[in-house]
């Protein structure tokens, strides 16, 4: 099966490269790369177009209404049976990811796969390990949900219940994993190791006005898909404090 991976970018040129190299690297062959570039002023787009040859990379630099805006841009430009995502901050952890997911895809009874994510400061040393945790819908209603930069979706759930909605600033992805998965009951699968480096940072984590916008965001998105309120909200931030506490306890070992 063709995978898609989107990779929205503005001004990335830093850390561009390092996202580019990930994909490139990957044991599994049938791979497209499609980079949706929001108008880069820092040769982000150049960069980008350097790999075009070297595996089968697709750039389009136009602007766009923010991040959810260029990802519903770059995923109606997916010829692939399944779709991820791949933030121009980020990148796959080794070369086999691309090829775990399409062997948890063998199943066909499932429309989705996810994985664990490391948060990593620039040095590279772990910040948060995530692990997600095997599927179990209910749990949402708990302030569980998977770790959106591993999730991975046959192109059919996007066709069937939209991508992103690019009102939201911030917690977009939320809001489109809750409909999906809750109100859509998709059926997803584990797959029990990290899949994606994330660094850290981001317009959530910057600022008090981020950190607002974040929360009042996904008040709305548990809201308006009929999930829970004021407590699933507290749960989901109290479960940030396990991710640091199982990293201080690997270290102990």
């Amino acid at each position: 099966m063709k995978i898609s991976i989107v990779t929205p970018v503005l001004n990335r040129v830093e850390t561009l490269n390092d996202t580019l190299q990930s994909v490139s690297s990957q044991t599994y062959s049938n791979i497209e790369h499609i980079v949706q570039d929001g108008g880069s002023t820092d040769g982000s787009a150049e960069l980008a177009r350097n790999w075009i040859g070297q595996h089968e990379v697709y750039l389009q630099s136009a602007a766009d209404q923010g991040l959810y805006d260029a990802l519903n841009k770059g995923i109606a430009r997916c010829n692939g049976d399944i779709v991820g995502l791949l933030g121009s901050d980020d990148f796959l952890s080794d070369s086999r990811v691309v090829s775990d997911v399409a062997t948890a895809f063998s199943d066909t009874s499932i429309d989705g796969v996810y994985g664990d994510l490391d948060l990593i400061y620039a040095s590279g040393r772990v910040m948060r390990h995530w692990r997600a945790g095997s599927f179990q819908r209910n749990r949402m209603r708990w302030g569980w949900m998977p770790p959106h930069p591993t999730l991975y979706l046959r192109r059919a759930v996007f066709e069937r219940f939209g991508a992103y909605d690019a009102s939201f600033r911030i917690a977009g992805d939320y809001d489109a994993m809750l409909r999906w998965v809750w109100s859509g009951k998709i059926r997803l699968a584990y797959v029990p190791r990290v899949l994606v480096k994330m660094r850290q940072g981001g317009v959530s984590t910057g600022s008090v006005s981020g950190l607002l916008t974040k929360t009042l965001e996904d008040y709305r998105a548990l809201r308006r898909n009929h999930v829970g309120g004021a407590a699933t909200l507290a749960v989901k931030n109290l479960r940030k404090l396990g991710q640091f506490s199982a990293l201080m306890r690997s270290a102990g070992h």
